[in-house]
């Protein structure tokens, strides 16, 4: 069965109760089953993995370089992270960037992705919803031709 990655990165594991006010109040857990039940149609089963390290990251996107697609949180690491940049270069399958909060709305230094402009799209400043609202493109960015067996 195919598979699409879902990978949150540094201090996303504490989703629901890291600042409310800004990432609100859903869990990694509700997340995962708002994305598996978005792709579930495809016939599509998730991958959910977070990791606070780049490297660990990094490993994760090698691994699973057989996905359908994946989407992509890459939290505070879109700022400055290359080496995750460098990897997202190399991921054939197509990706979206999903930020919980509107970066663009937040400290100036959160204005920049190094991620981004690899993405296939980005969603950001819907809360939680953005993971759905980017499952549910994926389903449509990837043709069934091209679901591997």
């Amino acid at each position: 069965m195919s598979h699409v990655l879902l990978l949150n990165g540094p201090n996303l594991g504490t989703l629901g109760t890291r600042q409310p006010e800004i990432y609100g109040t859903t869990t990694p857990a509700m997340i995962e089953a708002d994305v598996a039940e978005e792709i579930s149609a495809r016939g599509w089963r998730l991958v959910a993995e977070q990791r606070n390290g780049e490297g660990e990251l990094i490993d994760l996107l090698q691994r699973h370089g057989d996905a359908v697609g994946a989407l992509v949180n890459p939290g505070a690491l879109m700022i400055a992270g290359w080496g995750l940049r460098d990897a997202l270069a190399d991921f054939a399958p197509p990706w979206i960037e999903v930020h919980l909060s509107n970066v663009w709305a937040r400290e100036s230094f959160r204005h920049t992705s190094v991620t981004a402009p690899l993405a296939a799209g980005v969603v950001m400043g819907m809360g939680a919803l953005g993971y759905r609202i980017a499952a549910r493109a994926l389903t449509r960015l990837v043709p069934p031709a091209d679901e591997p067996d």
